[in-house]
């Protein structure tokens, strides 16, 4: 199983997001997760590292600059969705992935405090 390390440059991202008020609240999150074609696109127009601040894990040993680095992404690559970061807690703690779990959690709180 693979190992992660929590992004903290990506977990400060979301937050940014949702002080921000860049959220959605309700969404099929299996409708709307960012694919392969909607990460190529987003990595033409954008950093590695702009990329890298939407997702909460990196993969130890994987390379940086790869997709198989970045895991846990909480987000359509616009805007945060709470559905995401449902899947990010409930992934994690699937897997036993304790500090990405309990950050997403942090968050979760975080975007139902905010929007009320």
């Amino acid at each position: 199983m693979a190992k992660y390390a929590l992004n903290k440059a990506a977990v400060d991202n979301c937050r940014r997001l949702i002080d921000a008020k860049q959220y959605v609240l309700n969404s099929d999150w299996g409708d709307v997760q960012p694919r392969a074609d909607d990460e190529n696109a987003f990595l033409e127009r954008h950093s590695w590292e702009e990329y890298a601040a939407w997702h909460l894990g990196l993969t130890e040993g994987a390379s940086d600059e790869t997709k198989a680095r970045y895991a846990f992404v909480f987000g359509d690559l616009r805007r945060v969705h709470r559905t995401a970061l449902i899947a990010c807690v409930y992934r994690a703690s699937e897997w036993r992935h304790k500090e990405i779990e309990l950050a997403a959690h942090d968050l979760l709180q975080h975007l139902d405090a905010t929007s009320g």
